[in-house]
């Protein structure tokens, strides 16, 4: 039993089956009539409500140019979390979730809804028990952020009082390089302090993402072969089927380097590379990602070690797509990557020598993100010369998404009367291994925001030495050349395989 006063006794820090729950707070949505907020964010929301996590008090503000009122907007995340919701729909929990919702109309130079904002505050601060804790989630396009978040100190909505807390989150593209990103970071910084503003980068919210601390810090059997001796390799992929959607005015001129390497990709690799932290503290963490970020070097020959490419129309899935070119909004001289492969190299004693292939790519063979560690071949194999012809490189793959879960590759016996030797492999797969569902990134990530936990979130540093990895080999293809073509379905353009088979490797299909 705890003796400290005012405790509860019933319930011991030690006990795992008490989940985290976010104290009195609230959420304003900026941009809430856009995709992300319906798709993703509004149905988070509700999920995190219907497990429990969320204070009874929770208030959502949604801010946006629409003329609705208040029962428009429940009506639109009432719509949004039918469709879109993990968990099942329950009245009861929509019914205590509807009270604390608002809607506030305006454009974001517009002081007037700015006041109004404020006095919805604190009205649901006095209706609802917020507390006075509220994050400001800035779901709109980049070249808005100053904007709302400047209009946030004018009216005296970022002010952080003795007891209460006020968050700024922020979605990717974080600039659109170095020089763009290092000023948002001033202008952010000097509204909120930079342990409140929370860089949103959804990947790090996915269950495999962190597996990968775990997989790594919590076993012995890894981390003695994670390191030059035995590693031949790394690849990094994250593919998609799709072509760019209706995105054309956000993607055209941004990129797939700029989209997902800079964030995403490099995020994955320095997980994937960087030391054990002293704890799980974000300082910590944050402190052995920059080391790693900042061991990263770039290949000298830009020409032979980095590709770009853009879609061209084919037949992908059974149906006709458009190539890049011709997809609507995209200017028909374009030179903007959709697919992009690098090669990187990390100048310290674990990793030297040992190169990093990321690749991205829209309208690729599938859907999948994954992390393949490649590791070298037995330097002697004391079989018969044909009996291993079928054998590659032993290979550790974590699967980000989708079929979320690690695959081992490694050589076994053939059965039969000769000694013949093949690639198998050993999977482990969420699905099958836990009963409890993973929650999608935006449920982990809202919670944490709300909680105050950095852990999973970029800081203003990585995401600084990110683009000074990106931008040289951006400023090379603006002066070199134009992107190779590949069809729509396939894996890229040759020139990304030509690109590995020099360094006599090839790309795992994943």
């Amino acid at each position: 039993m705890s003796g400290v006063p005012g405790a509860n006794p019933l319930r011991d820090p030690q006990d795992r089956r008490l989940p985290r729950i976010a104290g009195p707070s609230g959420l304003v949505i900026f941009g809430v009539t856009g995709d992300l907020s319906r798709k993703k964010l509004m149905p988070a929301v509700y999920d995190l409500a219907n497990r429990g996590l969320l204070p009874p008090g929770f208030s959502l503000i949604g801010f946006a140019r629409r003329e609705w009122h208040d029962e428009d907007f429940a009506q639109e995340v009432h719509d949004a979390v039918k469709q879109h919701a993990r968990t099942p729909f329950r009245e009861e929990v929509w019914q205590q979730l509807i009270q604390g919702m608002r809607f506030v109309q305006g454009n974001f130079d517009d002081d007037e809804a700015f006041e109004t904002l404020k006095a919805t505050i604190q009205e649901l601060d006095k209706a609802q028990g917020t507390g006075g804790n509220f994050a400001f989630y800035l779901s709109v396009p980049p070249k808005f952020f100053p904007k709302v978040v400047q209009q946030l100190k004018k009216h005296g909505l970022a002010d952080q009082k003795e007891g209460s807390w006020r968050r700024a989150v922020i979605e990717k593209p974080f600039g659109h390089d170095l020089k763009s990103a290092q000023e948002l970071n001033q202008i952010v910084h000097d509204v909120f302090p930079p342990n409140e503003v929370f860089r949103i980068d959804h990947y790090l919210g996915k269950e495999t993402v962190q597996n990968i601390l775990a997989l790594r810090f919590a076993n012995t059997m890894f981390e003695p072969i994670w390191n030059r001796s035995y590693v031949d390799h790394v690849q990094i992929t994250m593919a998609e089927d799709i072509g760019i959607g209706g995105r054309a005015g956000y993607y055209d001129g941004i990129g797939a380097a700029r989209d997902v390497i800079q964030n995403h990709l490099l995020q994955l690799l320095a997980l994937t590379a960087m030391e054990e932290p002293g704890s799980f503290h974000p300082k910590a963490l944050v402190a052995e990602k920059l080391k790693v970020l900042t061991a990263v070097e770039l290949p000298e020959d830009l020409g032979k070690h980095t590709v770009r490419g853009q879609y061209v129309h084919a037949w992908q899935g059974g149906e006709e797509v458009l190539g890049y070119l011709q997809e609507d909004g995209i200017d028909p001289k374009s030179k903007t990557d959709t697919y992009a492969a690098i090669k990187l190299t990390i100048n310290n004693r674990r990793w030297a020598d040992v190169p990093f292939y990321l690749r991205t790519g829209k309208r690729l063979g599938r859907r999948v993100t994954e992390i393949a560690v490649v590791f070298k071949r037995a330097p002697y194999l004391p079989f018969e010369s044909g009996a291993t012809e079928e054998l590659g490189g032993n290979a550790l793959v974590i699967r980000v998404q989708p079929d979320e879960g690690v695959t081992v590759r490694f050589g076994s016996k053939v059965p039969g009367t000769s000694m013949e030797v093949r690639d198998v492999t050993m999977d482990f797969a969420y699905g099958e291994s836990f009963t409890e569902s993973s929650p999608e990134a935006y449920e982990r990530l809202i919670l944490d925001v709300l909680l105050g936990d950095a852990n999973l979130f970029p800081r203003h540093q990585e995401v600084e030495l990110s683009w000074n990895i990106l931008d040289p080999i951006e400023q090379y293809w603006d002066k070199h050349g134009k992107p190779a073509q590949y069809q729509a379905g396939t894996w890229g353009p040759a020139e990304a395989d030509e690109m590995l088979a020099r360094d006599g490797r090839s790309w795992r299909r994943p």
